[in-house]
């Protein structure tokens, strides 16, 4: 028999983790080269990883939720035939078994899946504890770890005493997973010295708190109290033990990393990188709303979703051909401003995961339904989590639509690497002067910040005046194009 181990593979340019979302197999699975095994998400993205080889899973190696560095392994797989691959790892081989088998050569797949020349060894599982031996019917006996007495105290009563088990060998590695290890690290607990009660020797989070109780036991019954209810003394364990993430009576902990933490890093930098100046422009956009349900109302548009979002995505294309300067990034290293003769438009959209930032290639080149089409495509995958990193490079300027939410405006931060970004606000019906009279028009605000360094005051002022004048007066979609 064979194990053989798939690692974590870097599933975009450079990552250094991902968290695991969901497995799609369990332990026993029969896998075939090719077959998705699970889905992580990684800074950028979230990613479904193919197995490269045939076998049976013989152990996922991490819960998920949990985030795993590259190179780690996270499932092992029994390669072969026979009894081997009949009956799938239930117990690992003992070491002298592992080192009979022959190792297989190893290629690497997926990029960032690195190999190892040594052969596969792993500890063999520890016997059964006694008092799992005893709930199957076999005698054994049970004896309770020695408590300290409180010196010149009166008799407390004891907690009840956990049966004896093994403790962990001396010089070995204790058996524990990841959110236990990490659980024990946030409470100040030694797994070495924890009695584990899991299958096999494995320290369990039970066990973790139970260590913590002990730890915090001595000192919660003073030594010249009277005999106290234990209740106190569970209370404090349960506060003091609450691992990282879990609410508290006033306060919730949730850990910030994948999208949400890229986009948190990535605003920061924009905001104190790049010089931000945003303006503003309110206007009329009735004709533009009526051109809209004329265009749904299209049949050589059937099919195609159209919105404002789509002919305000148009007017920015509009201006940038009429201000193709605006259309640029700052090469800090070169100390050079980089014209972008195309535009990879982004659209930010709200995911479950965070905010990301796809763009539609070369949107510039694209007719009224393509563009549409390119809208709908990136906002279903974004929703569906599968927005893969090289849809979120190269942005050159970006569209964000606060007005979904009600918002009127805001100051939106750069993207990035690029020069602009245009908030949309809600279109609401408003008074408004129009041929001289105060009559209900349906009205909105947009916001542009751009950088300072690539756009001064004018023509960041043009760009934003011929966008609003686009859409106050559409017909200028046809007569500036």
């Amino acid at each position: 028999m064979t194990i053989r181990e798939f690692k974590m593979p870097d599933v975009g340019e450079g990552l250094t983790e991902a968290e695991i979302l969901k497995w799609y197999v369990q332990p026993g699975d029969t896998v075939t080269d090719g077959q998705v095994v699970c889905e992580v998400e990684t800074a950028k993205a979230a990613v479904e990883l193919p197995i490269p080889f045939d076998g049976v899973v013989h152990a996922l190696l991490f819960e998920e939720g949990t985030t795993v560095d590259v190179g780690q392994v996270i499932i092992s797989v029994q390669t072969g035939s026979g009894e081997a691959a009949e009956a799938p790892a239930q117990e690992i081989p003992a070491p002298a078994e592992a080192e009979e088998a022959a190792p297989a050569t190893r290629q690497p797949v997926l990029v960032g899946y690195g190999v190892s020349e040594a052969s596969t060894k792993r500890r063999p599982r520890k016997a059964p504890a006694p008092a799992v031996a005893a709930q199957n019917g076999t005698t054994a006996p049970v004896a309770a770890p020695a408590v300290p007495a409180a010196p010149a105290a009166p008799a407390v009563p004891a907690a009840p005493a956990a049966p004896a088990v093994p403790a962990q060998p001396t010089g070995e590695r204790p058996l524990a997973k990841p959110p236990v290890r990490k659980l024990a690290k946030d409470l100040g607990i030694d797994l070495a010295s924890v009695v584990p009660t899991g299958d096999g020797g494995v320290v369990t989070r039970e066990d973790v708190h139970a260590a913590a109780a002990a730890a915090i036991a001595p000192q919660a019954v003073p030594a010249a109290a009277a005999p106290a209810a234990p209740a106190p003394v569970a209370e404090a364990v349960a506060v003091s033990a609450a691992p990282a993430g879990e609410p508290s009576a006033r306060e919730t902990r949730i850990p910030v990393k994948g999208v949400r933490k890229v986009s948190a890093q990535a605003m920061v930098a924009s905001a104190f990188t790049a010089p931000h100046v945003t303006e503003f422009v309110t206007f009329d956009v009735t004709r533009t709303m009526k051109l809209v349900q004329e265009l749904k109302d299209d049949p050589d548009l059937a099919g195609l979703r159209i919105n404002p979002l789509l002919l305000i995505a148009k007017a920015v294309l509009v201006a940038i051909r009429r201000n193709p300067d605006v259309n640029a990034s700052w090469d800090e290293a070169a100390q050079e401003i980089v014209l972008k003769h195309y535009v990879n438009l982004g659209i930010a959209a709200a995911t479950p995961r965070g905010l990301i930032v796809p763009n539609i290639k070369d949107a510039h080149a694209k007719t009224l339904g393509e563009l549409s089409e390119s809208l709908s495509s990136l906002v279903a995958t974004a929703r569906d989590g599968k927005t893969s990193p090289a849809d979120m490079q190269n942005g050159t300027i970006t569209i964000t639509n606060v007005g979904v939410f009600g918002v009127d405006t805001g100051t939106p931060i750069l993207n990035p690497g690029e020069s602009a970004i245009l908030a949309v606000g809600a279109i609401k019906l408003q008074p408004w002067v129009h041929k001289g009279k105060v009559k209900p028009r349906q009205v909105t605000t947009l916001a542009l910040s751009f950088d300072h360094r690539l756009i001064d005051g004018e023509l960041g002022s043009k760009f934003l005046a011929d966008i609003a004048a686009v859409l106050e007066h559409p017909r200028r979609l046809i007569t500036w194009s």
